[in-house]
């Protein structure tokens, strides 16, 4: 059976933490559940009360994905956490969705966390509205958020709805483009509104929006452009017509207001979902690659037609066993089929195949293109690997994750606890592509590697609760690296002869310090041969495979440039394991020579105080090595922007609540490496000596 994708919308609500998401999914779900299951709105029954405490009690809804209907159309949304150490969530969801809904708080505003978000959704070029909520709380103010849209994002909101009423006063939402009020009762049900004219003291705002709109709207289409400047006005559905083409072309955000704890507003914001966000065929396709991540240029078309392709995005651990979500790309997957995951070559054969609808999962028999469904206890699939046809292979294009910058060293506090840790470990880091976890060989030492100090917290947490797991926890260690200050020209050469066939590889070879960021890079300026072809990937192997341990403290080397340019073989000995063994050899002649540098993670701080505390705050981040970038006053304290060292940032939530009586907040995430001061960097060497000659 053919379905209409023109129907389905898959989106994400990502936003600061608490902004509002859950809330605001809560209450798309209570509103869209119950239309779809009784057929009519529903009044009088008093489920307000338990959703209240289930709102106070902050609880998320438990699936990753859930589908309802709205209009007709099959709305699958994606709920994701908003806290930084998290972004990997947010990233990942972004890369299967069509389309999103940035939610702000009305008083908060564009919070540090929705700028990396939005920072992500830029990146992947997600078609997004923006839903202004808790206007009903004080402080919130509709207008600043939107010029704060503009201001810090640097985005272009089009303003839908314009709010009735501010703080405990807001009553309902105006439509900008039909010039109605939407007016809702002190009820709190989503449905008990009436539309009626606009209050009379909004009129002029709203006339002075609603030009706004049309001319944002026909600068899509020359010819409605030209009408209008010649005073015609257009038609509701041209202009739905525009703005559903510049919200996929991100020329702008059509932007929302409300309050979803009230009830109010959600209406609107989904008929806003179903008119100007993409169905799934509109969105550019997803691009194929190869198994080395390469793009073939072959693209990901959406339709049921064509071979089967999608992608696993997250794992999840629940009482029904291990989920893997996966969104389908392109044809169609039946229950029972056998399919090829390209990232292990191997293939499995799908059991049970699920949906999840607001409170309750559905059992499926086939999913087709544009489908995000659970699949029931696969084996070896993992986040960002690549489902299909075994007789198509292909690789969708596959995530990139951050690196991880601080780690952690546990052993269980019990003796047998050991296996139990393992296992319960194991299907963490299937969830979580962030976490990393290593053995150190000589010591025996489980370490654990995330993305900042509280995601490893809530590690260790999780693994005490939900397994549990005690742990010993060792301090936490920053993860540092090497890099070269200086550009070096130098030879090396290899020859070992005994008995039989000998190896021979000379190679001429310059390094140099490469721009930050760039990692590690090798090119061959090799003219007539004097080093045959087939030989270069090996002395790139060979150079590369040695980055892992610099000539400082065996921290991995970063942002190092070789070319070669010369050298010398021997017809008969010289061989790829011989020229591979020459460029090690030039690694350990050559890296101490070329100014060795340690260098450590700097992390985009970013604190909220109260004014009062202001002054201490920035002292304080000025001794822990910070740069302060930018600060700015909001309505209820400031927002300092600095880079500080990890290395000064550990136990920093306890400081900060102290010196702003419990009062300041921060986020962190990583940002760059950077040379370390000279006696920070003799301490780090001399502790990593001590750590060798002590194994």
């Amino acid at each position: 059976m053919a379905v209409d994708l023109s129907k389905y919308r898959n989106i994400g609500i990502f936003a600061h933490v608490d902004a509002g998401k859950t809330t605001s999914t809560e209450r798309i779900l209570k509103l869209t559940g119950k239309i779809h299951k009784t057929g009519e709105v529903h009044d009088g029954e008093s489920t307000t009360d338990f959703m209240e405490q289930e709102a106070e009690r902050g609880i998320t809804i438990q699936s990753a994905a859930t589908t309802c209907f709205w209009n007709d159309h099959r709305l699958n949304i994606i709920d994701t956490p908003g806290h930084v150490d998290f972004t990997v969530e947010v990233y990942r969801s972004l890369k299967v969705l069509d389309g999103g809904v940035g939610v702000f708080c009305g008083s908060g505003g564009v919070e540090p966390q929705s700028e990396t978000n939005w920072r992500y959704a830029n990146e992947s070029e997600v078609s997004r509205l923006i839903f202004v909520n808790k206007l009903d709380r004080l402080g919130a103010d509709f207008y600043r958020v939107v010029d704060q849209v503009k201001n810090v994002l640097g985005a272009n909101p089009l303003v839908m709805t314009l709010p009735i009423g501010r703080e405990d006063d807001f009553v309902g939402v105006v439509d900008v483009l039909s010039k109605k009020a939407y007016v809702w009762d002190d009820s709190g049900l989503p449905e008990n509104f009436e539309i009626t004219d606009v209050p009379a003291d909004m009129v002029d705002d709203v006339d002075m929006y609603h030009e706004q709109l049309i001319e944002t709207a026909v600068e899509q289409d020359d010819d409605l452009m030209m009408a209008y400047m010649e005073g015609e006005v257009p038609s509701v559905e041209d202009i739905k017509r525009c703005i559903r083409k510049g919200t996929r072309e991100l020329a702008f955000f059509p932007t929302y207001c409300g309050s979803a704890f009230k009830n109010k507003g959600i209406q609107l914001m989904l008929d806003a979902v179903v008119d100007y966000l993409p169905a799934p065929t509109e969105v550019d396709p997803q691009d194929l690659t190869d198994a080395e991540g390469t793009p073939t240029g072959e693209k990901a078309i959406v339709s049921a037609d064509e071979p089967l392709r999608a992608l696993a995005f997250k794992i999840m651990d629940d009482r029904f066993g291990a989920l893997t979500f996966i969104r389908i790309y392109s044809g169609v997957l039946n229950k029972g089929d056998t399919i090829l995951n390209s990232f292990t070559g191997k293939t499995e054969r799908v059991g049970r195949m699920v949906e999840m609808h607001a409170d309750e999962r559905t059992e499926l028999s086939s999913a087709q293109a544009g489908d995000i469904i659970a699949i029931v206890g696969m084996k070896n699939v993992q986040t960002g690997h690549t489902l299909c046809d075994p007789k198509h292979e292909c690789t969708l294009e596959p995530m990139v994750f951050p690196e991880p910058v601080i780690s952690i060293a546990v052993s269980p506090k019990e003796k047998g606890g050991a296996e139990k840790m393992g296992v319960a470990i194991g299907k963490m880091v299937a969830e979580d592509p962030t976490f990393v976890v290593e053995t150190d060989e000589d010591s025996g030492e489980t370490i654990l590697k995330g993305m900042g100090e509280l995601h490893l917290d809530i590690k260790v947490d999780i693994l005490k609760r939900t397994y549990g797991v005690e742990l010993n926890v060792g301090q936490p260690q920053v993860a540092y690296r090497e890099t070269i200050t200086q550009k070096i020209e130098d030879s090396y050469t290899h020859k070992k002869q005994s008995g039989g066939s000998g190896q021979f590889g000379k190679i001429d070879y310059r390094i140099s310090p490469n721009e930050p960021g760039t990692g590690f890079t090798f090119e061959s300026t090799v003219v007539g041969g004097n080093v045959p072809k087939e030989f270069f990937p090996a002395i790139e192997k060979g150079f590369k495979g040695m980055m892992e341990e610099g000539p400082l403290a065996k921290f991995p080397m970063l942002d190092v440039h070789v070319e070669l340019f010369d050298g010398g073989f021997h017809a008969v000995d010289s061989s790829a394991v011989a020229f591979e063994i020459a460029a090690k050899g030039a690694y350990r002649q050559s890296m101490p020579k070329a100014g060795p540098q340690l260098i450590e993670p700097i992390m985009k701080v970013d604190v909220f105080t109260p004014d009062d505390h202001v002054g201490d705050v920035i002292g304080d981040l000025n001794r822990r090595r910070g740069m302060i970038k930018d600060q700015e006053a909001g309505a209820t304290g400031v927002r300092i922007k600095a880079d500080v060292p990890l290395a000064e940032m550990f136990g920093y939530i306890g400081h900060l609540r102290t010196i702003t009586s419990g009062r300041g907040q921060f986020s962190m995430e990583f940002s760059h490496y950077l040379p370390c001061p000279q006696q920070v960097a003799e301490t780090v060497i001399a502790a990593a000596k001590e750590r060798d000659e002590a194994k």
